[in-house]
């Protein structure tokens, strides 16, 4: 069965999680991913943890390993200068071209957008940073927990009475690498009806923003800088998790008419004639009174008796779960195939994650390993490009790779 992006090669010289992720999402729709890697080390996030027990040197790193699978590792040294021209020659016969080096950098080294579209018009360039290619900050070194800080995402996480707080996963970067790769589809799409290539740039401080909600639009309308809430949603009551006897679950009542199927599975109607919870805005406005009484009820109970008496009256409630909880979920682990197990060498077999898109016509179960550095470099330079074995030996000799 055919897969959303056969037919499109990708070329990855990227780093970290940001760039990555982005390709990892386009590998895993079809698409060719030639990753470029520095001979020896490889990317930094090989040197990450989590790590494969007993493996040692740059393939130990099952952080990589997650977000690499399916692609090709080409260890070339971009410092050398015919490197840099194999990866010219690379990028005239592939359709994508993903970066994110720090703004500025590629430009020197004779591998920006301007310099790129001259030997391939129809290429997409998709350039990830943390403030863009272009502004006052656009210089600037930024990772994950940075885009988190200063695109406003990090003072809204968090209690109240506590420090901002970086939330538990790299947002910053997934959702910059989610971002990158739509510009890359919508690129593909217009130049499928130009014939026309183009730049495409993805900040994550810009990304952060774009994902803060409703909180934007809280000061530009309403001149209130969003505090910090916990788990509680800022506007929308009761819309937070609660305590139970064996953990915490989750209630979501995102209107009034849910609001009153819970006071009755609660049995507590008459909550919905109180002026203090009415309406959404007197619930919100009232929390502090509320909360406790919704506190009090799910005390006692176990999460997942909350979960199955809430939702026969179709109110949304769900157990708060752990990683080890929802890695094991029959629901998700099995029937959403969020969990697939992969043959990663050298270690063997390993658990991952799944794709989250289902496509009805082009099934998608990533279960192809990730490379081991530099595993694909002769090979692409021969088949892609049509190296001898003399000249891939003589590359070799003068530190290519």
């Amino acid at each position: 069965m055919k897969k959303p992006l056969e037919g499109i090669r990708v070329i990855s010289a990227t780093g970290a999680l940001f760039g990555p992720y982005c390709a990892m999402l386009l590998g895993n729709m079809g698409a060719e991913v030639i990753k470029i890697e520095k001979p020896g080390t490889g990317d930094m996030c090989r040197d990450w943890g989590p790590f494969f027990p007993g493996v040692k040197g740059p393939d130990k790193s099952a952080y990589y390993a997650g977000i690499h699978r399916g692609q090709k590792s080409v260890a070339i040294n971009l410092k050398n200068e015919k490197a840099k021209q194999l990866l010219k020659e690379m990028i005239k016969k592939s359709d994508v071209f993903i970066q994110n080096f720090k703004p500025g950098t590629l430009e020197e080294w004779g591998l920006g957008y301007e310099d790129l579209k001259k030997i391939n018009p129809k290429i997409i360039y998709a350039a990830g940073s943390g403030f863009g290619q272009y502004g006052p900050y656009s210089s600037w070194a930024s990772y994950d927990i940075i885009g988190q800080a200063m695109g406003g995402f990090m003072d809204m996480n968090g209690w109240p009475d506590k420090p901002p707080c970086r939330a538990g996963s790299s947002i910053g970067d997934i959702a910059s690498g989610m971002f990158l790769c739509i510009g890359i589809l919508a690129a593909l799409r217009y130049r499928d009806q130009t014939g026309k290539g183009q730049l495409v740039d993805v900040a994550q401080v810009d990304s952060m923003l774009a994902v803060s909600e409703t909180a934007a639009l809280k000061y530009t309308v309403e001149g209130i800088v969003p505090t910090r809430s916990g788990a509680a949603h800022p506007t929308i009551t009761p819309f937070d998790i609660y305590p139970t006897a064996d953990g915490w679950v989750c209630i979501a009542a995102g209107n009034d008419g849910i609001f009153k199927r819970l006071a009755d599975a609660m049995g507590k109607p008459e909550m919905v004639k109180d002026p203090r919870f009415d309406t959404n805005p007197h619930r919100n406005k009232n929390y502090g009174a509320l909360k406790p009484i919704l506190s009090d009820w799910t005390k006692d109970k176990k999460k997942w008796d909350i979960t199955n008496l809430l939702h026969k009256s179709d109110i949304p409630c769900a157990p708060v779960y752990n990683i080890k909880e929802v890695v094991e979920d029959d629901h998700v682990a099995n029937h959403r195939e969020m969990i697939v197990e992969v043959d990663q060498p050298p270690y063997g077999k390993v658990k991952m994650l799944g794709f989250p898109i289902k496509f009805s016509e082009t099934k998608i179960k990533p279960t192809e390993p990730a490379p081991m550095l530099g595993q694909h470099t002769e090979e692409v330079l021969g088949d892609l490009l049509g190296c001898t074995k003399a000249e891939i030996e003589q590359f070799k000799k003068e530190g290519v790779f």
